[in-house]
């Protein structure tokens, strides 16, 4: 069912109010970078879990950058699920991984729009804040996977996994690789992603571990989610640290781009190389020597929870308070944690033994 003329009139208005605020900043998030003060889901009303799920919907996917292959398959699983669920889908949003303006303005259009449900993986965690909180003044829901938003900005985050599991393993396959020993660096996406700041500050936090007392940190290096940029600054690494030992990228683009320069030089096989990625993209690499192991989940099934989460609360079949749960169709129940969090599940370890099992 469509939504009132009322609501329609609402929207417009807002709709206009809110492109005046296009230029303020907001941001994203994983399940520990969510701060308990005064941390509270947007929620109204009480959940109904037997309410019969609402078709006819729109539901508006804001990836973190379109064109990005880790974001195109996220997407691509909530398209799926939407239309398993009679819903429609559609997907806006910058080519880059730092526009927040840009995603600000996507977010009144959807708006404008009169979309039933946003999905975004927000660039920063207060920049759309303004914008999605007008969205849900106009009874837009809002769910946020892979990078949140302040919780207060949306109904529900899908972290892709916990942050602690995250940043921790990673730090642990490297270390293993390179003998508890040596200089390491991280290459990172934009300096304002919550979600990779969240897991390097749990990196920095394992590495205070005394087993990792002859393994240092030199650097933390920042590639944009841009393939070259990030090529380059794995490039400016080795040439900044000669005795670099290895490099965990928390992000598909930064990994792959990290992986293509080493293996082409004379640092393959010696500086190894761990963190976020894609099968498809970290194959060939990893057959080759380039790459030991490195890890990631689903990113069509993170999609794919968000769309059921954004058509659960549509439907009324939870608000986004902790305690609630709902069927996520073959995915099975879900439970709403503290502060509206959805937990997808525990991250996939990919080596030469099990890689060509995954096409994602």
């Amino acid at each position: 069912m469509r939504k009132s003329s009322i609501r329609r009139t609402c929207a417009a208005l807002a709709a206009v109010t809110s492109l005046a605020l296009a230029a303020t900043a907001c941001g994203g998030t994983t399940k520990e970078d969510v701060k308990d003060e005064g941390a509270k889901a947007a929620t109204a009303g009480k959940a109904d879990p037997n309410a019969e799920t609402k078709k006819g919907l729109t539901v508006g996917f804001l990836p973190k950058q379109v064109n990005n292959p880790y974001f195109t398959v996220a997407d691509k699983g909530g398209e799926k699920a939407l239309k398993e669920l009679g819903s429609s889908y559609k997907e806006v949003g910058t080519s880059s991984g730092t526009d927040t303006a840009g995603q600000v303005s996507y977010v009144n259009t959807l708006t404008q729009q009169q979309v039933d449900a946003i999905a975004v993986s927000a660039q920063d965690p207060g920049a759309l804040c303004t914008a999605l909180k007008q969205a849900m003044k106009n009874d837009i829901k809002v769910v946020t996977y892979d990078s949140d938003t302040n919780p207060e900005c949306r109904n529900a985050f899908i972290s892709q996994a916990s942050a602690d599991d995250i940043g921790r393993t990673q730090v642990q396959q490297l270390a293993e690789q390179i003998g508890n020993k040596g200089e390491i660096a991280i290459l990172s996406a934009a300096q304002t992603a919550t979600n990779q700041n969240a897991w390097i500050e749990i990196m920095k936090d394992e590495l205070k571990d005394p087993k990792y007392k002859d393994v240092k940190l030199v650097k933390v290096a920042y590639g944009d989610d841009d393939a070259q940029k990030s090529f380059q600054q794995t490039q400016g690494l080795l040439q900044e640290h000669p005795n670099l030992k290895g490099i965990i990228s928390p992000t598909t683009v930064g990994i792959k781009a990290a992986a293509q320069y080493l293996s082409g030089s004379k640092y393959k096989g010696k500086v190894k190389l761990t963190g976020l990625g894609t099968p498809n993209d970290m194959r060939k690499y990893v057959k080759n020597g380039t790459v030991e192991a490195f890890e990631l989940w689903d990113p069509a099934k993170l999609g794919e929870l968000a769309a059921r989460t954004a058509v659960a609360l549509s439907s009324g079949q939870i608000t986004g308070k902790e305690g609630e749960t709902f069927k996520a169709g073959a995915m099975g129940e879900y439970t709403m944690g503290k502060n509206g969090v959805i937990d997808l599940g525990k991250p996939t370890v990919f080596t030469a033994d099990n890689v060509d099992q995954f096409d994602f």
